[in-house]
């Protein structure tokens, strides 16, 4: 058994404005291409379209909503993603940390899509979910809690607090999703 030391809050804090940067260059260039398609829609029509409608509140809250679901879900495509696939953003792949289940085993895109919506939970009350981290014996934070994952750093620690995994673990729970169902019927 190899023993890892979970992810401390600062090393989590940096991989998670790597990942933020770049989930909001995605972003940006995907809004700028549906705002271009918006445009150039409105412009070839008889009404002005964009202009006229940013002139009344009530539409203009209502972009500013569809922008922020916009970029919550570019969020939390990107985080299943890379979480589902490997564990691991680019963010954490830089600074060595993997997000696995709290048995030491690989999470599924599942487990990776409620982890993403969980960090939505976490920012809600004034980031309070993410500061938990600092404070927490696992360094769990709200969105690890929901469900049931640790982040650990990838170099394996001796004599530390951590969590163990097998060093050969079994085929069927590392490749659990991707086995196809046995058929009994003889």
């Amino acid at each position: 058994m190899t023993i890892y030391k979970f992810a401390g809050f600062w090393r989590r804090l940096i991989a998670y404005l790597i990942d933020s940067t770049i989930t909001t260059i995605v972003f940006f260039v995907l809004f700028m291409i549906a705002m271009m398609a918006f445009f150039f829609g409105s412009i070839s029509g008889n009404n002005s379209g964009l202009l006229d409608d940013l002139m009344y509140p009530a539409i203009t809250s209502s972009y500013v909503l569809f922008i922020w679901i916009f970029y919550a879900a570019v969020s939390i495509a990107y985080f299943t993603y890379f979480h589902g696939t490997t564990g691991r953003t680019p963010g954490k792949m830089i600074l060595g940390l993997q997000v696995i289940s709290t048995e030491g085993a690989p999470i599924s895109f599942g487990i990776a899509f409620l982890r993403a919506v969980g960090y939505l939970v976490s920012g809600a009350l004034f980031n309070l979910g993410f500061i938990w981290i600092a404070f927490d014996t696992r360094k769990q934070g709200w969105h690890d809690k929901i469900a049931g994952t640790v982040v650990i750093i990838r170099e394996p620690q001796n004599g530390t607090a951590g969590i163990s995994i097998p060093d050969n673990p079994p085929e069927e729970s590392m490749n659990q999703a991707s086995k196809p169902p046995e058929n009994n019927n003889n």
